[in-house]
């Protein structure tokens, strides 16, 4: 299996260790053909990005496309569910500048409402030490997390379950349904093996990412991809890969 891009990665605008022509050096150096600037969502306590910095970033990154003709910079989000309806911390006028949406769930961002905390945060924090809620939140959290990509253009659900648990089987068949690929992230990646063959069967499509927040760590997918590759996936299922 041959992966020709990284779609999740870091920089200072948000909580990342280099500027975005350092990721795009050391993608290209790894012998990438696309990456992805995906810092965190505006809502994201202390990391997230500025807005008076998107169209910074946009311009920076066009004029690195006009450099490199053999090489693609695509400007994201790694956006934060916000409410328990499923909003998130994109709005129109953001978006307009965005080539790609990340979309996973974080535990340091500010809500939508009291109602929202109890749900996402009161709740979920019980639920660890609660077993009799861990199933209905494990629900609960899905059922957000599906309410959000029906309600955006999502191209990305980051480190599903990383975070907050969520339903493998629900979540890849409404991801399916939409077009929205589920993560194999190798940074923080929880995911098993019987997670991905259970997603896998629902036909939804996958991406391999490194979350990089330092440049040497772009294009590091050894974790994800051995991961994917012992639950037998092939290049076809994955967006960011073929078959060598």
């Amino acid at each position: 299996m041959k992966l020709f891009a990284d779609y999740h990665t870091h920089t200072i605008y948000s909580h990342g260790t280099g500027t975005i022509m350092d990721n795009v050096t050391a993608a290209r150096e790894k012998g990438l053909k696309e990456i992805a600037i995906t810092d965190h969502g505006f809502r994201h306590f202390s990391f997230g990005v500025k807005r008076e910095n998107i169209k910074k970033m946009r311009a920076e990154i066009d004029e690195i496309n006009e450099k490199y003709k053999d090489f693609k910079v695509l400007l994201g989000m790694e956006c934060n569910i916000i409410s328990r309806d499923g909003h998130i911390d994109l709005d129109d006028e953001a978006m307009r500048y965005m080539d790609i949406v990340l979309l996973g769930y974080h535990m340091m961002v500010v809500l939508k409402g009291i109602p929202s905390f109890v749900n996402l945060y009161g709740k979920n924090y019980i639920s660890r030490i609660n077993k009799a809620m861990a199933e209905e939140m494990r629900q609960s959290n899905t059922d957000i997390m599906i309410n959000a990509i029906k309600k955006y253009k999502v191209n990305i659900i980051t480190h599903p379950g990383a975070r907050i648990s969520m339903d493998t089987g629900r979540l890849a068949e409404a991801a399916a349904k939409v077009g929205t690929a589920l993560e194999i992230n190798s940074k923080s990646n929880i995911m098993t093996v019987d997670y991905l063959r259970v997603a896998a069967g629902h036909g939804v499509k996958f991406v391999i990412n490194s979350d990089a927040h330092t440049p040497q760590d772009v294009g590091n997918f050894r974790n994800a991809a051995e991961l994917a590759e012992s639950a037998g996936l092939t290049g076809a299922q994955i967006i960011n890969a073929y078959d060598s």
